[in-house]
């Protein structure tokens, strides 16, 4: 007997810092702009997507020193931003990314619980650590944490922002004008919590808003990482959009719930996903070779490769072969505040790859960078895309995918118009909101729902 068909989660990220965003295409538009987020997700849920989500990048990164302008740089405050867009959607969830390292949690508490009374239940937070000295020179705290103690701390900040949440159980409040009796319980929201990370106690001053909690996301690809987002999350992300590496990542995450006493079907997996489309395959292969190259200039490249030799390459041809010199093994690097750096954990011998790489393929810098960086995940027909889509959810790649276009705010629209009625023609995919939060739309039961199955157990 074969099992009933997963049904697809989509949605939307804004994307920024980061060079898969065509910022100089003609048809791009600003990364400031509120007209740019507001039609990016007045598309998205056009579409019926479940969420937009916002990354959040705390400190503009710097290449030798000067901001690496090459890259899309700044964005506006993430929760002004959510809290706007939920005044021009009604049904999309919105999704922020806060980081736990140099935040309190009575203040990210607070502003959740607000986002999700001001959105009607559509708010959801994305735990982050910060890993880098350098972004925490940009805070009181300064410094960073080791990774192992950064990811105590996001557990019990995580821990104690639920017992805010939770300090008000949502039926405090009587506002009885007859009797001129505003709450039944005049404790209403307080709170005592003595750790190892916080010593806290008061009142928490949001009542219990329409979730309760708002939806929690994870990042880390880590093992700490891993388990974290079975400790807590209802969704992760992942980078693990392949068959084999997806299907890996899901049975190894969902396997470590049952020790948290949690479901399967409790934590969503959600890689993050870009997209080319074409009338044709063959003409969307053509698109997807034009946008990589739009994204990895002569410049970017240099810039790229400099992560890994770590030194000022900027006399060097792009177009020309890969340098001699190897890259220089040090501490103190040209590239500060990005990721990929420490992707690079043996920075000579992957010099000595991509030289055998570059020799054997006729491949110059910038074609190097562009063959061994990210490609897209899905390109070819909307019927192509649609059914590769759908074939990797019910292969438990993945729940669903989270759509990263390379062009903003109307990359989305493509998809949005041919993608999607292939999808609900298949009935994997929605066409129209059954609910009026995001956990109804993820499935996700409220935590008051979670409360009462553990005690009747």
């Amino acid at each position: 007997m074969s099992k009933p068909l997963k049904q697809i989660h989509l949605a939307a990220h804004f994307p920024g810092v980061n060079n898969t965003t065509v910022w100089s295409d003609p048809a791009a538009g600003s990364h400031i702009e509120f007209s740019s987020f507001a039609h990016f997700a007045r598309t998205a849920e056009r579409a019926r997507f479940d969420f937009l989500f916002l990354a959040e990048g705390l400190r503009l990164r710097e290449q030798g020193g000067k901001i690496y302008d090459l890259d899309v740089v700044g964005r506006p405050d993430t929760f002004t931003v959510l809290a706007a867009l939920a005044a021009v959607t009604d049904h999309l969830g919105l999704t922020g990314t806060i980081n736990s390292t140099f935040n309190e949690p009575y203040e990210v508490a607070r502003q959740f619980a607000s986002l999700d009374h001001l959105s009607g239940g559509r708010a959801a937070w994305n735990v982050v650590t910060s890993w880098d000295a350098f972004t925490g020179e940009n805070f009181r705290r300064g410094g960073f944490l080791p990774q192992d103690e950064r990811y105590s701390r996001a557990k019990e900040f995580l821990a104690t922002a639920n017992e805010l949440f939770d300090s008000w159980h949502g039926d405090e409040i009587l506002a009885d004008q007859a009797t001129g009796t505003f709450l039944s319980d005049a404790r209403a929201g307080s709170f005592v919590h003595k750790g190892a990370q916080f010593d806290i106690h008061g009142q928490f001053n949001v009542p219990r808003s329409p979730q309760g909690r708002p939806v929690i996301f994870q990042a880390g690809e880590s093992d700490e990482g891993r388990e974290f987002a079975a400790f807590g999350a209802d969704a992760i992300f992942s980078r693990y959009a392949t068959l084999d590496a997806g299907q890996a990542f899901y049975t190894d995450v969902k396997s470590r719930l049952a020790k948290y006493g949690r479901r399967p079907d409790e934590l969503l997996i959600l890689p993050a996903a870009s997209f080319v489309l074409g009338d044709t395959d063959e003409e969307a292969e053509e698109i997807a070779h034009q946008v990589r190259r739009q994204q990895v200039s002569g410049a970017t490249a240099l810039k790229h490769l400099e992560f890994v030799w770590n030194r000022d390459l900027s006399s060097y041809d792009p177009e020309g072969p890969l340098p001699d010199v190897d890259p220089l093994v040090s501490e103190d690097h040209i590239s500060r505040g990005r990721a990929q750096v420490r992707m690079y954990r043996d920075p000579v011998a992957i010099a000595r790859e991509w030289r055998e790489l570059a020799e054997a393929n006729k491949w110059s810098i910038r074609d190097l960078v562009i063959n061994t960086g990210n490609r897209q995940t899905f390109v070819g027909s909307p019927a192509t895309v649609a059914r590769t889509i759908n074939d990797f959810v019910q292969a438990d790649v993945s729940d669903g995918f989270i759509l990263v276009p390379h062009i903003t705010p109307g990359g989305l629209d493509a998809f949005a118009d041919t993608v999607v009625p292939l999808l609900q023609e298949q009935g994997v995919f929605r066409t129209e909101y059954e609910g009026t939060t995001l956990r109804d739309h993820l499935g996700l039961a409220h935590p008051d729902e979670k409360r009462s199955e553990r005690v009747a157990s």
